[in-house]
């Protein structure tokens, strides 16, 4: 009897008032909130229940939620994605990035720089996309996504990425489509002979299954390139991908700042405002500065930054996706510009608008950043630097509404002596 006035008792203080109401899991509060989809860049709070965003203001109390976590002085940003990324690793020899050694496991690679959604660019072919889901895509917390290769093979290497006799449009339509929810598109990558036929089975493919493609273009120095200009505006459609952008890869491909005059080609703004996406794909040789910073003068900032993970390239210049935005600050391109392309931008590249922002009722991905000053430098494969005095750092990293990565134990209590 006792025990049933005590509840009673409970019930009505609650319902009074009288006892805080704790209607959010968990509260970000105080930080500089940049949702590029909605326009927002200020102080605001961010609150989160059920693992979908419930509420954004400026200001919600403490109270009303079961953890909060203090963020001022910190940047609040939807979860990072990294459309071009390799992370269909294995233990088959001979076989690079496709169920490889030289890919890497994503989510030892993710979380800890605020990206939640990686897509893996090329890794997976039509005959082994099976494989990369069992192993990868089922097996990872990160979100794995996954532009698909035009080769069957995937992106073996060597002479598999050579063999059109594996380019197959309508199969790889065909396993696209059954995999829809995984797969956003095609791609193209290391093909070394003076054709097309690569490119135009991607589209093909893309055209079958209404999904982008991404062109890593130019793979041999034993020709004269292809032309760029005949890639934007003939042979892609608006709303494809050239990955790679600032690249030079020692001529073996046409680069949008002339090799020998260093003046930036103007058709290819013309092929931006046409709908060509175009990708930073950093690696471990596809940016180099002297093709960025005039590029970046004359106007042509990335659709997307992204990084081109592996083994190689994030023990070299590129490291990781902060360390490219931090990059692009580094040249000029203004910080709510760089969330953009890092969130928002990608997202609706590869058609998953569910992503990317942080509009009330959308999936709960977030990083909580921070923009540390100090005497910093930004490099590339050539060894040219530029200076900097700012760097991003993640602090914090939320997937669907849970706490995946937490550098300083924001979300700890202190120990009590």
């Amino acid at each position: 009897m006792k025990i049933k006035n005590l509840f009673l008792l409970f019930l009505l203080v609650f319902s009074s008032g009288l006892l805080p109401a704790q209607t959010y899991d968990l509260l970000i509060k105080g930080g500089r909130l940049i949702d590029p989809k909605n326009n927002i860049d200020g102080v605001m709070d961010i609150a989160i229940t059920d693992g979908k965003i419930a509420r954004v203001a400026s200001s919600i109390s403490a109270s009303d939620a079961r953890k909060t976590i203090p963020a001022q002085g910190l940047l609040v940003t939807p979860g990072l994605i990294d459309i071009h990324g390799h992370v269909f690793h294995g233990t088959q020899p001979n076989h690079y990035l496709s169920d490889g050694l030289i890919a890497v496991p994503p989510d030892g690679f993710t979380f800890r720089v605020g990206v939640t959604t990686i897509v893996d660019c090329g890794g997976p072919g039509w005959k082994n996309f099976d494989t990369f889901k069992k192993n990868i895509i089922d097996a990872s917390k990160t979100r794995v996504l996954a532009f698909m290769n035009i080769v069957g093979e995937g992106m073996r290497g060597g002479a598999w990425e050579q063999n059109t006799g594996d380019m197959d449009a309508k199969l790889s339509a065909m396993v696209a489509q059954q995999n829809r929810q995984h797969v956003v598109g095609f791609k193209v990558a290391h093909y070394g002979s003076r054709d097309w036929i690569p490119i135009d089975r991607a589209v093909e493919a893309g055209n079958i299954a209404k999904m982008p493609v991404i062109v890593d273009f130019g793979g041999s120095t034993q020709f004269e390139p292809l032309s760029i200009r005949e890639l934007f505006f003939e042979r892609l459609r608006p709303g494809d991908i050239y990955t790679h952008t600032y690249a030079e890869l020692n001529g073996a491909r046409e680069t949008i700042v002339d090799r020998e005059t260093r003046q930036f080609q103007p058709f290819v703004l013309e092929a931006q405002k046409r709908g060509i996406i175009f990708d930073v794909g950093y690696g471990g040789a596809s940016f180099e500065l002297r093709q960025a910073i005039p590029a970046i003068a004359a106007g042509l900032y990335p659709n997307t930054i992204s990084t081109d993970l592996h083994a190689g390239s994030m023990n070299a210049a590129m490291k990781n996706m902060l360390n490219v935005m931090t990059t692009f600050m580094a040249l000029d391109m203004e910080l709510p510009k760089v969330i953009s392309a890092s969130t928002w931008e990608p997202a609706q590249v590869i058609q998953r608008t569910e992503l990317g922002h942080l509009s009330e009722g959308a999936i709960a991905d977030l990083a909580i950043l921070r923009v540390r000053e100090g005497d910093f430098g930004v490099w590339d494969r050539t060894g040219q630097k530029v200076e900097t005095n700012q760097r991003l750092e993640c602090e914090m990293t939320i997937k669907d509404g849970n706490i995946v990565y937490d550098f300083n134990g924001m979300a700890a209590q202190e120990i009590i002596q």
